[in-house]
């Protein structure tokens, strides 16, 4: 009897090790899933679920499926490290993610410690990409090519204009609004005031006040939704007719909740809609099927776990290491966004920036 037990606890080892584990990758999602940008959040996590859906549904990544990991930084650099150690701690291969810059940023140090790759598809301060680090790719643009298309429109087309310059103080909105000043004086435009404000405050009277003063036209802001609705919301409440004029951290249609009416003709850099590209179409109807407009950086955020996709199955791996040197290698990438090439510092070799227009509750190119 005992050998009999013996001879069967060793055929079902023999068993067990016969059958495959079901293995599962782990991807981290970071960004702001509550606070003032969760609708931000929210972009990236609705880009990562159906990424991982699609990719599950085809059997997984060399035989393995997506486990995504949510992570909530709230916009909060130091809370944005507490997630990195997380996904860090959870064995987690890849993050898509984050939103903010100065929360990718701190992040990535960690990533980069712990040898996992980190894929943004929101952050557009250049320092990302510019600290030598392997494990950073930006699927997005940067704020010096964004900054230098709008310095560009304000020079050629509001060159009559009085123009203030207005940022929220954080890496992303600062860095663009930089940008910003430095082509527009690049060009012979001069702004008329030039100030930052603190993100999360409700009342910018005094701020409106002083633009109202300056008989400003033009408001260049550098920052995120929330408190630019609030700026053109109180710029109405004055009688102030001013144009706002901002980048892609606007491009949320809580922008227009928050702001009202008034934002109507508020213009705004982003990179070509990728919700209408044929290559973006089946996955586009896949979300309308749910009721989520792909807007912002939803398929952003798709074509980021594309990428790592495309990598690890032209390289038949999952080491980070050459999957890093292989998407550096200037590979081309079949996304939604389009065809994609990466440079050695991990940022896209092409993105043509172009001018939107807020109307009627969205925003349409010009």
């Amino acid at each position: 009897m005992k050998k009999l037990l013996i001879a069967g606890i060793a055929l079902g080892a023999m068993v067990a090790l016969a059958v495959p584990a079901s293995a599962q990758i782990k991807v981290g999602v970071g960004g702001p899933m509550t606070g003032a940008n969760a609708t931000f959040g929210a972009q990236l996590k609705n880009g990562a679920e159906q990424w991982a859906a699609d990719v599950n549904a085809k059997g997984g990544i060399l035989g393995q499926k997506v486990e995504l990991i949510i992570g909530d930084d709230a916009s909060k650099p130091e809370q944005g490290v507490s997630v990195a150690n997380k996904f860090i701690s959870d064995g987690v291969k890849v993050v898509l993610g984050h939103f903010n810059s100065g929360v990718s940023i701190p992040a990535s140090e960690q990533y980069a410690e712990a040898g996992i790759l980190q894929f943004t598809p929101a952050s557009t301060n250049p320092k990302f990409t510019e600290r030598g680090l392997t494990n950073v790719f930006r699927v997005c643009g940067r704020d010096d090519q964004q900054g230098a298309v709008a310095g560009d429109y304000i020079a050629k087309n509001l060159k009559d204009k009085k123009v203030a310059i207005v940022h929220d103080k954080t890496p992303y909105g600062k860095g663009l609004a930089d940008e910003t000043q430095k082509a527009m004086n690049a060009a012979g435009i001069k702004e008329v005031v030039y100030e930052g404000i603190n993100p999360g405050e409700k009342d910018y009277s005094a701020l409106v006040s002083k633009l109202k003063s300056a008989n400003v036209d033009v408001l260049y802001y550098g920052g995120l939704h929330t408190e630019a609705g609030l700026l053109v919301r109180q710029m109405r409440d004055q009688g102030m007719t001013t144009v706002l004029f901002s980048g892609d951290g606007i491009t949320d249609k809580e922008f227009w909740t928050i702001a009202g009416p008034g934002a109507a003709g508020t213009l705004m850099t982003f990179g070509p809609d990728p919700r209408n590209s044929p290559a973006a179409a089946a996955v586009v109807a896949e979300f309308k099927k749910k009721g989520i407009d792909p807007e912002g950086y939803v398929l952003y955020t798709y074509a980021a776990g594309q990428v790592f996709q495309e990598a690890a199955e032209a390289t038949k791996s999952l080491d980070n290491a050459k999957l890093a040197e292989y998407i550096h290698s200037g590979k081309v990438f079949k996304t939604v966004l389009g065809d994609l090439t990466f440079d050695r510092k991990g940022d896209r070799t092409t993105l043509d920036y172009v001018l939107y227009v807020w109307k009627d509750g969205g925003y349409s190119q010009m």
